[in-house]
């Protein structure tokens, strides 16, 4: 890393190349994890014969380990370094992959959900460090931009994830709940025990690129991208004094509702994507699967129209139209009653794309330096939006009988983050 130095407040006089591209390779690995869960929630729905609102227990599972270990993965970061928390990160990513072998033979919804627990606890180091070293690594004026350009290699995960799902997990023929009407009980509880052996597929080979991905950290210098004070020393803060900071910030808090609300709906729509288009045909789950993939390219597509967008107009305007235009997809998807309502959730994914790096650059904005390590973990805490609005999701749609119906519950969480950047727009002014 020659010619590269670290300024006072913890950037780089420049972006080292080979260290950035490393450091965005994770955010596809954890697009792969969230996206498999799309597939377990079809898979287990049928297998263990659940509820919308237990079947959304996955993503509680899995972004509630993203709540608890946000704090404590900041504390190692504020401790150590970014790249001792991404190691630490990856070793219990394996871990959790790993625990899909037991998973899948005893054969419980519980143990699957401690498996997809496990991952979540790894995850969580990951993109608490990811997400604000990415914004770090390099000169302050392009923070935001580097964090969107690694942001931009998520739906590349997710889209393998579920291609993986599509075919290691679901199967050919009719739909689950079909082939298991006309089978006796004995042959129902054979079927179910074999789908669930599918589900350790994805896993197995997972568990293969982490270790190559873990090495290739392992064996890289990475810069430690902290503030320093003015006798070069490395700036301490107590935690408490950060808490303090962060409660009396009234623009961190609205920006962590925005965010919240956010993780929430996008988790929402992608966990009922698969099941609104098998409700509303007669297609399988490998086939329903598509549209899934559909989404994450639109998705893909979604980030790279707003990245160009945003050199254009200011961000907070185009997140007001992306909000708008959000509001308007997802009421289509839940009051028209025909399969055209499948392809506004799809799109509702394009406008999603620039979402999570503008807030979360736009919240970690509003902390002082000194503070960022911290307040780049509350932000990452967050994401138990997506293990709340999913539930609720689940819940308003057994309530009312209408898995589509309760698509309102992400219409409005698109509400509130339109609110939010419009009244940014406003005090920016």
């Amino acid at each position: 890393m020659k010619n590269i130095q670290q300024m006072p407040d913890g950037y780089l006089n420049r972006t080292p190349l080979f260290q950035f591209i490393l450091l965005s390779c994770l955010f596809p690995l954890w697009g792969a994890a969230a996206s498999l869960n799309d597939i377990l929630i079809t898979q287990f729905k049928s297998v263990f014969t659940l509820s919308d609102f237990a079947s959304a227990l996955v993503q509680s599972a899995f972004y509630g380990g993203y709540f608890l270990i946000a704090i404590p993965a900041s504390l190692v970061i504020k401790k150590t370094s970014y790249k001792v928390a991404i190691l630490i990160g990856l070793t219990l990513y394996i871990v959790g992959c790993s625990m899909f072998y037991p998973a899948s033979h005893m054969a419980t919804y519980t143990m699957f959900l401690a498996a997809i627990f496990s991952i979540a606890i790894g995850l969580s180091f990951l993109e608490t460090s990811a997400n604000t070293y990415s914004s770090m690594i390099g000169h302050k004026d392009y923070a935001t931009l580097r964090l969107n350009i690694s942001q931009t290699f998520y739906p590349i995960g997710a889209i393998a994830g579920i291609l993986l799902g599509k075919y290691l997990i679901f199967q050919e023929g009719a739909s689950l709940t079909e082939q298991m009407s006309g089978m006796t009980p004995e042959q129902v509880h054979d079927f179910k025990l074999a789908m669930l052996q599918h589900t350790l597929q994805p896993y197995k080979y997972m568990i293969f690129v982490l270790i190559a991905v873990t090495i290739l950290f392992l064996l890289t210098q990475f810069p430690k991208c902290k503030a320093v004070t003015s006798d070069n020393r490395p700036s301490e803060v107590k935690f408490s004094d950060t808490l303090k900071y962060l409660a009396a910030n009234k623009e961190f808090k609205k920006g962590i509702v925005a965010q919240f609300l956010y993780v929430g709906m996008q988790v929402a729509v992608w966990s009922f994507t698969i099941r609104l288009a098998l409700n509303l045909s007669n297609m399988n789950e490998r086939d329903a699967s598509n549209f899934m993939v559909y989404s994450f390219i639109g998705f893909f597509v979604g980030k790279f129209v707003a990245n160009f967008l945003m050199t254009k107009f200011k961000s907070d305007l185009v997140l007001v139209w992306y909000s708008v235009l959000g509001v308007i997809t997802l009421a289509y998807t839940a009051f028209v009653h025909d399969f055209s309502a499948v392809y506004a959730a799809i799109f509702a994914s394009v406008l999603f794309g620039p979402c999570w790096a503008t807030i979360y650059a736009s919240v970690l904005g509003t902390v002082a330096q000194e503070h960022r390590e911290v307040g780049g973990a509350v932000v990452v805490m967050s994401i138990i939006g997506a293990a709340v609005v999913p539930a609720i999701h689940g819940y308003v749609s057994d309530m009312v009988g209408s898995l589509q119906f309760a698509f309102v519950v992400p219409l409005l969480c698109f509400a509130y983050v339109g609110y939010y950047f419009f009244d940014k727009m406003k005090k920016n002014k």
